[in-house]
């Protein structure tokens, strides 16, 4: 059995135990912020690649959808570099479109989806490239 005081010194170092962890804990968090948040938001440059092999071909290299295939879809794809349309788009509506292809949002059933061709983190990679297209830029609200 344990005398009154030694429980006492058990529970001020338990207590400080937990404090210096919980520190520790928040000062990696304060760290690692910014790359989560990177991660979340996705990588343009990474971006980029992937449009350029999956969305150019409609889209065209700089997102304003004169791309090669363009002249012979109806109705024409989106032009991803008109910010005034771009960006009142939220990013769930793009990832929508881009993993389930434009008939998943009630747009042409000739865009498609890239699902089984891209992962989440591709996907918001694509997203990010999107962003940086558009004129106006992007701000996040």
């Amino acid at each position: 059995m344990t005398s009154p005081g030694r429980q006492g010194k058990r529970r001020l170092r338990l207590l400080l135990a937990l404090l210096l962890g919980s520190s520790v804990a928040a000062a990696f968090l304060r760290m690692a912020a910014p790359g989560m948040a990177q991660a979340r938001k996705g990588d343009p440059a990474k971006g980029k690649a992937h449009y350029q092999a999956l969305c150019a071909a409609c889209h065209g290299t700089t997102g304003r959808g004169d791309g090669p295939a363009a002249a012979a879809l109806d109705p024409k794809p989106r032009n991803h570099a008109d910010g005034a349309t771009m960006n009142k788009l939220s990013d769930e509506h793009l990832v929508t479109v881009i993993k389930n292809g434009g008939a998943a949002v009630g747009k042409s059933p000739l865009m498609p989806p890239w699902r089984d061709s891209l992962s989440d983190t591709q996907v918001r990679d694509v997203i990010a490239y999107l962003r940086a297209l558009a004129v106006p830029h992007f701000k996040e609200k």
